[in-house]
């Protein structure tokens, strides 16, 4: 009787998580391409929604799918390197400050960077008016914002798991004759890739989705990313006519997010099973 409650609760559950990915495709193959036409099982299948989405003179979606993953890939890079270093300082070294330091960074953290949004904004109009290319609807500009906000949250993150590598392992290097930057990258960086690698990914998902800051800074139809220009596509009254390109522009934007999330996770196994004693 167990047995059949869990295999019942599971399919429960396979069928809740299916179900919007099945009215998605749906919606996507639908030839009508309406929202009022798209059914869970279509009637008949047509790429025309697909086609319509790539040779759109009104929605760049291929700009837009360029500016998502470079901002995302560029933004998860940068971060992922500075977080590293902010971690490893405050995990392996003593200095003044450090705990002020390590407290301001999780004090910040609590408060949404929306918050901020007016000053942020004030910040980015001389931004504009000095340096062009670091301010509105340039890709450079929402880098620097994004890399901002996600600087704390990494550095906590790799910190509490640099502090279980051994720090024996640091003074054994140390009496070989490393430096610090030889034990960063031969010594640490080896043992904390799974860390590393969840990192990289949780950034570049939360990059790729991004809305609301994206929203306020890229006005020009060429510079929005996929998040912007795909809300554009169904506001007003443009909802039910557009929803299949909606829905087969979804589709496409999936196909990043799961093609990093295979490349990292081959990191995520190798670096828990390898650990420290891999010789």
């Amino acid at each position: 009787m167990k047995m059949t409650l869990r295999h019942a609760f599971v399919l429960v559950v396979c069928a809740f998580a299916v179900f919007p990915i099945l009215f998605v495709l749906s919606a996507a193959i639908n030839p009508m391409g309406t929202l009022a036409s798209t059914e869970l099982l279509p009637t008949g299948a047509s790429l025309n929604n697909f086609a319509n989405l790539l040779t759109s003179d009104t929605y760049p979606f291929g700009r837009w799918f360029f500016n998502s993953v470079f901002i995302a890939l560029a933004s998860s890079f940068a971060s992922l390197l500075l977080s590293m270093f902010a971690a490893y300082a405050f995990s392996r070294m003593r200095f003044a400050g450090r705990r002020v330091g390590m407290m301001a960074l999780l004090l910040i953290q609590m408060f949404p960077q929306f918050l901020a949004i007016v000053t942020i904004f004030m910040i980015f109009t001389e931004v504009t008016e000095l340096y062009p290319a670091f301010g509105f609807n340039t890709a450079w500009g929402l880098l620097l914002l994004y890399l901002g906000g996600a600087l704390g949250v990494n550095t906590w993150l790799m910190k509490g798991f640099l502090d279980t590598v051994p720090k024996e392992l640091d003074e054994a290097a140390t009496v070989d004759g490393a430096t610090h930057a030889q034990i960063f990258w031969r010594v640490i960086m080896p043992l904390v890739t799974p860390i590393l690698a969840v990192t990289a990914l949780l950034a570049f998902i939360g990059t790729m989705s991004e809305f609301l800051m994206a929203n306020v800074f890229l006005r020009d139809p060429e510079s929005k990313t996929l998040a912007v220009g795909m809300y554009g596509m169904i506001a007003g009254d443009h909802r039910n006519a557009n929803f299949g390109m909606f829905a087969a522009a979804t589709l496409i934007t999936a196909v990043p997010t799961v093609g990093v999330f295979l490349w990292l996770q081959k990191y995520i196994v190798s670096g828990l099973t390898a650990g420290a004693v891999k010789g």
